[in-house]
């Protein structure tokens, strides 16, 4: 019986996680100060980027290569920022890692994907407000009003890519 509760906690806690439903909107998230921010420090919001595509990786960085056959299709694409944009949005507290070296690794990043914006999230809270499997690498594609179009946690597969890809393009 003493077994159950936890049992319970960790099923509950993973199918809330996957009740994302396209077309959804959902609720604005900021990130400042002590819970997160971009890389120079300013606040971050989910809604900042209304009126474009929206992409966003939200990363272990314990996992944070496992989609860069995605973000490279991506890059070779060199669609408009002006029509899409793309935040890597680092769970912070999902690492045994320290900061400075996230801080390299995240410098790294944007060198390779210029047209990425990264943030870092110190408290989980999108894992907690927008139910985003912990300890993932999570990609959310959202339509220029916000709602979401795709989704998928975890490896995003080689042959999902040019279905992305032309999903992106459809709702430019």
């Amino acid at each position: 019986m003493k077994f159950l509760l936890p049992l319970l906690l960790i099923l509950s806690q993973s199918s809330f996680a996957t009740d994302w439903v396209d077309g959804q909107k959902p609720q604005v998230i900021k990130l400042e100060g002590k819970e997160g921010a971009k890389l120079d420090g300013s606040a971050w919001s989910s809604d900042e980027s209304l009126g474009k595509v929206t992409m966003i990786f939200y990363v272990d960085p314990d996992v944070k290569d496992k989609n860069d056959k995605l973000g490279d299709a991506l890059s070779a694409k060199k669609y408009s920022k002006d029509k899409i944009s793309y935040f890597g949005i680092i769970n912070m507290a999902a690492t045994w890692m320290p900061n400075f070296i996230l801080n390299e690794a995240l410098k790294q990043k944007q060198k390779k994907y210029t047209d990425t914006v990264y943030v870092k999230d110190f408290t989980k809270k999108l894992v907690k407000e927008w139910s985003l499997p912990d300890d993932e690498n999570n990609v959310l594609l959202f339509d220029r009003e916000g709602k979401l179009l795709w989704h998928k946690f975890g490896l995003v597969e080689e042959s999902e890519i040019p279905q992305i890809l032309e999903l992106i393009e459809k709702n430019f």
